[in-house]
């Protein structure tokens, strides 16, 4: 679940994301941003903090029925999750889902959702956010085989 702060919860924000931001469209998704000036924001008025990156998803009757919009709209809550941190501060998200979304993978929501963020400016790396790469071993260490003994 994301905080009630990062998240779009009025219609009017999602109306200005998607008329004055910028979009990028995969198979299974539409990416509307709009990232708006910190120091100009509505959230800072007496306040010196700078506005958190923040998402709200579109999943209509198109993309299923109740159970298949639920399990979209939960997998792309949880892949936005964790890439709104790498967003710039002040940034609005709306995220669309199409109907072939009903029948993809969460590798592959993922997958769309970083192109789309990577050609709207917001995502720079190709490795996903909150992938961590694993170490590796170097090929002349002994084997382990489980035992701290």
């Amino acid at each position: 679940m994301l905080p009630a702060a990062a998240r779009l919860r009025r219609s009017e924000d999602f109306r200005v994301v998607l008329r004055r931001g910028s979009r990028a469209g995969r198979r299974r998704l539409v990416v509307h941003a709009l990232t708006t000036d910190p120091s100009g924001a509505a959230d800072t008025v007496q306040s010196n903090t700078v506005p958190a990156a923040r998402a709200g998803f579109v999943v209509s009757k198109a993309v299923g029925n109740s159970v298949v919009r639920h399990r979209v709209s939960r997998r792309l809550r949880h892949l936005v999750s964790a890439r709104l941190g790498t967003l710039p501060a002040g940034t609005a998200l709306v995220v669309r889902a199409l109907p072939p979304s009903s029948t993809a993978s969460s590798a592959e929501l993922g997958s769309d959702l970083d192109a789309a963020l990577r050609r709207l400016g917001l995502l720079s790396s190709r490795r996903p956010a909150g992938d961590v790469p694993r170490p590796t071993r170097p090929a002349d260490a002994t084997p382990d085989h489980g035992s701290a003994v």
